[in-house]
């Protein structure tokens, strides 16, 4: 039987309806042979009964029994076919992810070299053969494989969507373009796809980079919540440090205020104590006397011996308590000089803070210089930017939108709109001066009032020593002395803007709470010259960093 079957060729064991090989073959009076179930689910959906392939028709339904003969030799071929298949698969490769799998193989699904349009399957090289060999087979269209093909069909004209119109935005095939889409703009499916896949690669791409500025933006929060975390740990360390040590300043100058206050009353106390003493002492001797006076005044004797007045001629005390007097210690100013050197004290500390501070806020300095664009014309401006002062004279220069007229300012090259900046302003000989920061969109022309309002973040000097900060209204400054050298800070997040007295190490006002949406300028204004008493310029002056 195992000879015989070797005669045989392939596709005497194939069944023409479902192309594999017999199960339960049955012969029709025909002579030719089919899977009992192929051959009555193909009788079941048609009215008469046909043979699929010589279309012989019976007018009764043939009663069909199994041909154990053919049976017994499609199951020896089978079990060959299956062992040819399992010695090939191991040289095919096996299905991955992402590639198209056999539709036929069971167990482990091969890599599908071919998909048929026709059986809308894809088959691997094993059962791709029949596709090659056999001649009713032969005729079909095999395509690269694809996955779900019966959604790569056309449903109206049954052809493989294979071109793509642009106007209607939909797969189409080829007679669609002939019927359907005669003057659309179609293109081949392929192309379609490596350009929309071009598209996709490029959105792709542009969305891995959102996704990393997130990442990158994600880590600079979580640097900056541990800068944070350091800065306040560090500022929370110092000002325990600072209050306790305030703390123990105050509680030992109470403490010595009460030690002198109580040691000035036990002087007053012993010094009274000592003078009672003695007058209890004096009066318990002129008591004795007073005694024994009273005892010779009464004696019945009339004669009087010498004897009797000796005690009485001895001198009597005689001390003279008149000008003898406790004054109670005079206690007026000594809360006053305690709390002064207190006062001393705490000043000492202050500026050993504001000397820290000011350090801090130095490591954020810029390089700024003037914009002769923004200057009004009789301002004088340094070749090198650093420097501006009134000159008096008005050049004849383009009055452009961005140059102040008629008030003498000037605005720097450089404008910030995040982070932190810091720079310092020599304002040495000067009576009178403006400066600060300002908004973008500040007025330039006409009569300007500085305030946050108005956009002006500054302070300025008047009449040499009258300092006032630009808030709304003008809020007066008590300097202990004039600076000269000022430094601006700005911590733009924070809606800071802080200036320094240098030199003094003093911290001379902040604006507090500001609302910044716009790029901010460093803003300067030397002030008319007052006849020559204010001709000294206002200069950008280099950053020394405190020690």
């Amino acid at each position: 039987m195992s000879a015989a079957s070797c005669l045989l060729t392939e596709d005497q064991f194939l069944c023409s309806i479902c192309l594999d090989v017999f199960t339960d073959p049955v012969s029709t009076p025909c002579g030719h042979n089919f899977c009992k179930s192929c051959i009555t689910k193909h009788w079941d959906k048609n009215v008469r009964c046909q043979c699929p392939n010589c279309k012989k028709i019976f007018n009764t339904r043939p009663e069909l029994q199994v041909n154990t003969f053919i049976s017994e030799i499609a199951a020896q071929f089978r079990q060959s076919a299956q062992q040819k298949a399992s010695s090939s698969s191991s040289e095919q490769q096996v299905s991955k992810p992402g590639e198209v799998p056999c539709d036929v193989c069971t167990g482990t699904k091969l890599k599908a070299l071919k998909s048929c349009l026709v059986c809308l399957a894809s088959y691997c090289e094993t059962h791709l053969e029949p596709h090659l060999t056999k001649s009713g087979l032969k005729r079909h269209q095999l395509i690269d494989p694809v996955e779900n093909l019966e959604g790569r069909m056309c449903t109206k004209h049954d052809k493989l969507l294979e071109l793509f119109c642009k106007t209607d935005q939909m797969c189409v095939c080829m007679l669609c373009t002939v019927l359907d889409h005669k003057t659309h703009d179609v293109v081949p499916l392929k192309e379609e796809y490596e350009g929309k896949k071009a598209k996709l690669g490029k959105t792709d791409a542009e969305i891995q980079q959102m996704i990393q500025k997130r990442r990158l933006k994600i880590q600079e929060m979580k640097r900056s919540v541990e800068r944070s975390k350091k800065d306040a740990d560090r500022e929370i360390a110092a000002g325990v440090q600072v209050f306790t040590a305030l703390k123990e300043s105050v509680e030992r100058s109470q403490a010595e205020l009460v030690d002198t206050i109580k040691e000035k009353q036990r002087e007053t106390a012993k010094q009274a104590e000592g003078f009672i003493k003695e007058l209890e002492q004096e009066i318990s001797e002129l008591e004795k006397r007073s005694s024994e006076v009273e005892q010779l005044s009464s004696s019945k004797e009339k004669r009087i011996t010498s004897q009797s007045f000796t005690s009485l001629n001895a001198a009597p005390p005689n001390k003279d308590w008149t000008g003898v007097s406790v004054h109670p210690p005079s206690y007026e100013g000594t809360v006053v000089r305690a709390v002064n050197q207190l006062e001393e004290m705490l000043s000492k500390q202050m500026k050993k803070l504001f000397e820290a501070e000011l350090k801090r806020v130095q490591q954020y300095a810029v390089d700024v210089t003037l914009d002769p664009g923004t200057a009004h014309p009789k301002l004088i401006l340094s070749d090198d930017g650093k420097q501006v002062k009134h000159g008096d004279v008005k050049k004849n220069l383009p009055d452009n939108p961005e140059r102040f007229y008629p008030c003498p300012c000037v605005l720097a090259k450089q404008s910030f709109n995040s982070g932190r900046f810091y720079y310092e302003l020599q304002v040495k000989g000067k009576t009178g001066w403006d400066l600060g920061v300002a908004r973008e969109s500040i007025n330039r022309k006409g009569n300007i009032k500085l305030n946050p309002q108005n956009g002006y973040w500054t302070i300025c000097l008047r009449n040499k020593n009258e300092f006032k900060a630009g808030a709304g209204p003008p809020v007066r400054l008590s300097l202990k002395c004039q600076p000269e050298k000022v430094g601006v800070f700005v911590d733009y997040e924070e809606g800071l803007v802080s200036f320094y007295d240098v030199d003094a190490a003093a911290l001379i006002y902040s604006f507090t709470g500001c609302c910044f949406n716009q790029k901010l300028y460093p803003y300067f204004s030397p002030c008319p010259n007052d006849g020559g008493k204010n001709f000294a310029p206002l200069i950008i002056s280099p950053v020394n960093h405190t020690e």
